[in-house]
């Protein structure tokens, strides 16, 4: 028997080796990493997206934009060129939503603190109230990191465009007037080629944490 085995022996090795390499080649290409989806428009709740955007349903991208920010500096697309970023809509004086979610950017910010790749985009939707001085002053004590985490301000009705025709954010339908004000939850995920990646309740520990890993997949993404 031992001879029998001693015989055969380079022929049992070579064959358990080749099997290992087929049963590797087999669970790599059945093996599908994660990935988000990409959302237009006519995938998310009507009541979030403008009329004139409600049924796109391929090439949506975030369009251009002009604001400023905290420290009075011109924020364009320029500005998150190769970046992902998280987008929301709030303002300085709210005393509900806006408290956690601007707490919940602050965790976005800090476990992200190290990688340039990530930023963080807070439109304030009174911008008559927060101009400048306000948003720095808001800033400062949010413990903002300048470069990491832009809170904006313009002109209202552009920055309400934004959230209903661009990053389709908020339930309430309006013109940017005066009497109009947008009050969302939503963080928006959006990645290098400014298409929609992911909706969240920036309210939501358990959202904040799915936003997090959201973001790690979405990295993979760009390492492929």
């Amino acid at each position: 028997m031992l001879k029998f085995f001693s015989k055969y022996k380079s022929f049992a090795i070579f064959m358990f080796i080749l099997s290992a390499i087929i049963i590797s080649l087999i669970y790599n290409a059945l093996k599908v990493d994660p990935k988000l989806p990409i959302y237009q428009p006519d995938m998310v709740n009507k009541e979030l997206a403008d009329t004139s955007v409600q049924y796109v349903r391929k090439f949506h991208k975030i369009g251009n934009f002009n604001l400023i920010n905290q420290n009075g500096d011109s924020i364009t697309p320029k500005d998150f060129e190769n970046k992902i970023y998280v987008a929301d809509f709030f303002f300085t004086t709210c005393m509900s939503i806006c408290i956690p979610m601007t707490e919940n950017m602050r965790v976005i910010q800090d476990k992200f603190i190290k990688d340039d790749e990530i930023k963080l985009l807070s439109h304030t939707v009174t911008p008559e109230i927060d101009d400048v001085k306000q948003l720095r002053k808001h800033a400062d004590k949010m413990g903002l990191v300048d470069g990491k985490w832009h809170m904006v301000t313009g002109d209202k009705k552009h920055i309400y465009d934004l959230a209903r025709k661009h990053y389709v954010a908020s339930k309430t339908d309006g013109d940017g007037g005066p009497y109009d004000l947008v009050h969302t939850e939503n963080f928006v995920l959006v990645d290098k080629e400014k298409r929609i990646r992911g909706f969240y309740d920036g309210t939501k520990d358990d959202e904040i944490e799915k936003l997090i890993k959201d973001i790690g997949i979405l990295k993979l993404e760009y390492q492929e």
